[in-house]
């Protein structure tokens, strides 16, 4: 038996998912599915996702249903025999082992599943997801066409490179100096992350130059709170269109900001405006995107989610929301968790910001060696700043840049979300992050980075 082979074209042989009752396409991971089931399985096993259920775990699971409760989805996948191991480990199209068929694992098995406790026992050294269709951001920012991460560099290339090579000296230089030949022996982020840890924290100083730098960036931002009107009067039933065009305005206003602080930058006068606008044109809602989890982020997650909780969908709506739509939506919120939990600083995100917008593949630059060395200066500026001020994290700078791939690659898929669901998936998206909150809240207070670096 396949893992993933497609039905016969036969109209009498028109079979339907076992999951949600929809046309199925094959037989996926095991059992027969609609492409729909079989990438929704694909994503949550692949990521590592633990949802949860608002009613009583046995939601209806049918084509118009099956987006309304994760959980329940991914139970059904699970009791109907969907195979976790024919997925491939890099998350590349088609089954792992083409032998694979359906299993009937134990409710115990479910369970551990269904709990995360199965991921945290098996988790490799780094735990942010990897699908396939998300890469790992390095100082050379791996992103190919469409602002899409790179496959070339993702964790399962295994690449390495000597510690040693990494000097103190060599990332001095860096800060301190534009390197007019080409880098060669920059580690891969997962090499750095991955030996790390066999490197005792020891307290030191920070270069003389990362601090002027940082400064400069963090003066470049404009970090007072949005000035759009979020607030509505007790029992107003917010509209689609008022809800869309709040968000349009919300819209304009961080990307003007962006355009002003292009022009505060330090290094402004190194680059010609052409190369500014092609930047901007290709980063602006990954820089939006930034801004929002975390400059911004009490505004957005608090009085913004206010007013989504004054939206309320029509039936129509919630069951035209697409594909597309979910996986947005799970990604943005578990990027957003990701940065509830690493509480990124100022001047970290100043950092962040600026390493993203200098991307020298973004196609029709000039000046793409000067972006490069720019792009590096800041790279190890930011973690020349990380490594001193939290010593005793020694993998927060390699999980903060990982942060950046999975923001361009959301941002990527953003634009394949139709104009008229945007609505509703802000209001998905608001609510589950400020219930996140809620619980954390309420909860024991969250563990941001340890010392063995997770």
């Amino acid at each position: 038996m396949k893992a993933d082979s497609p039905l016969d074209d036969d109209p009498a042989d028109q079979r339907t998912c076992l999951i949600c009752g929809d046309r199925a396409t094959g037989l996926h991971y095991g059992i027969i599915s609609c492409e729909g089931c079989k990438g929704f399985f694909k994503r949550s096993i692949c990521n590592k996702r633990v949802y949860r259920c608002s009613r009583d775990k046995n939601c209806e699971m049918s084509r118009k249903q099956r987006n309304r409760c994760q959980y329940c989805r991914l139970l059904k996948c699970l009791q109907m025999g969907m195979n976790r191991k024919a997925i491939r480990e890099d998350g590349m199209p088609g089954g792992r082992n083409k032998s694979i068929g359906p299993v009937q694992i134990t409710e115990e098995e479910i369970e551990r599943i269904m709990s995360g406790q199965e991921f945290k026992e098996d988790a490799p050294e780094h735990t942010w997801g990897n699908n396939g269709d998300s890469d790992h951001s390095s100082p050379s920012n791996g992103a190919s066409e469409g602002n899409q991460p790179s496959p070339a560099s993702t964790l399962s290339s295994n690449r390495s490179v000597e510690m040693n090579g990494y000097t103190a000296a060599l990332r001095e230089q860096y800060i301190n100096t534009s390197m007019s030949t080409h880098y060669q022996i920059l580690p891969h982020l997962f090499s750095y992350a991955a030996q790390s840890g066999l490197l005792a924290p020891q307290p030191r100083s920070l270069y003389p130059q990362s601090h002027p730098l940082v400064l400069q960036l963090v003066a470049a931002e404009d970090l007072a709170p949005l000035a759009t009107p979020m607030l509505i009067e007790d029992g107003y039933k917010v509209t689609q269109v008022e809800l869309f065009a709040l968000l349009c305005r919300l819209a304009d206003e961080l990307l003007f900001r962006q355009i002003s602080w292009i022009k505060k930058l330090p290094f402004f006068c190194e680059l010609s405006i052409e190369d500014y606008t092609c930047l901007l044109s290709s980063t602006w809602q990954e820089l939006i995107l930034l801004s929002c989890l975390t400059i911004y982020s009490a505004q957005i997650f608090g009085d913004l989610a206010d007013v989504t909780a004054k939206y309320t969908p029509s039936d129509d709506e919630l069951q035209g929301f697409s594909e597309d739509g979910m996986e947005v939506m799970e990604r943005l919120i578990y990027l957003f968790r990701k940065f509830h939990q690493l509480k990124i600083s100022n001047e970290e995100y100043a950092c962040m910001k600026a390493i993203n917008f200098l991307n020298q593949d973004i196609r029709g630059l000039s000046n793409i060696s000067q972006l490069e060395q720019l792009n590096k200066r800041y790279w190890y500026v930011c973690q020349d700043y990380t490594e001193y001020k939290y010593p005793h994290q020694p993998k927060r700078f390699p999980e903060i840049m990982m942060c950046l791939p999975e923001i361009r690659c959301i941002a990527g898929k953003l634009v394949n979300v139709p104009l008229e669901q945007l609505p509703l998936l802000f209001k998905a998206v608001l609510h589950s992050c400020k219930s996140s909150l809620t619980s954390y809240r309420t909860g024991p207070s969250p563990c941001v980075t340890t010392s063995s670096g997770n």
